[in-house]
């Protein structure tokens, strides 16, 4: 007669084996931004799986549809995300608003702050844990290999040679990495960012005319994402 015991233990190298045997999705999320400048597409990573998740479910709520982006600054980044910017008038003050909860930090070493990289803000809160709806896209700019070590000296972390590479001839903001975390990455619309980041700013660094945005996404093959966007996934 089986014990509980062996009974259990069975049941769990089960469970253990299912897990083994899954095999990862071939179809991924692509999310579409779609504003007054133009549209922007991106992938958001597996790395970091609560802010995936957190974005997929506010964009397929109708979260950010109508949201402005609020915060800009040219050669450095384009904010949104704060749902008091919807129907918000010329003189109000932006950038506080929130939907009533944050998310942990997922820094990861592989994931940094490209052109073109998706990040959640946050406020200054000790944990660096991210805003709940509120995002930023990385515009920056090229750095010189001695700029690049300057930076990389204060840095908390050490940058790789590929990504030395990128900020070199695509550009980023290097400083801000590991400090905020980043969940995804322009596909498509690259161009965009520059549109947007080129608007006339008051002050305060809003757009003088609203840029506003609509959020959706789509589920699509992996192999369809690679051919139509160029994105090209880890074996």
């Amino acid at each position: 007669m089986k014990t509980k015991k062996s009974i259990l233990l069975g049941t769990l190298c089960l469970i253990a084996l299912n897990v083994f045997a899954q095999k990862p999705s071939k179809k991924d999320e692509v999310i579409t931004i779609a504003t007054t400048k133009g549209t922007m597409r991106f992938i958001l990573f597996d790395e970091t799986p609560k802010h995936k998740a957190n974005f997929i479910k506010l964009a397929k709520d109708k979260f950010y549809d109508g949201l402005l982006f609020h915060r800009i600054i040219d050669d450095f980044m384009i904010q949104g995300g704060d749902p008091e910017s919807r129907n918000a008038k010329p003189d109000a003050m932006l950038g506080r608003g929130d939907n009533g909860y944050k998310v942990p930090a997922e820094f990861n070493g592989k994931l940094f702050h490209q052109k073109g990289a998706l990040a959640a803000a946050r406020d200054n809160n000790p944990a660096k844990e991210s805003s709940g709806c509120q995002f930023y896209i990385v515009e920056g700019r090229k750095w010189s290999k001695a700029d690049l070590e300057k930076q990389s000296a204060r840095a908390a972390r050490k940058l790789t040679e590929d990504q030395k590479k990128v900020y070199e001839t695509i550009g980023g903001t290097p400083h801000l990495d590991g400090a905020y975390t980043v969940f995804g990455q322009v596909i498509d619309g690259m161009d965009v960012i520059d549109k947007i980041a080129s608007v006339d700013k008051d002050e305060r660094d809003r757009p003088e005319k609203d840029v506003s945005m609509k959020v959706s996404v789509k589920k699509m093959k992996k192999k369809k994402i690679t051919r139509k966007y160029g994105w090209k996934y880890e074996a």
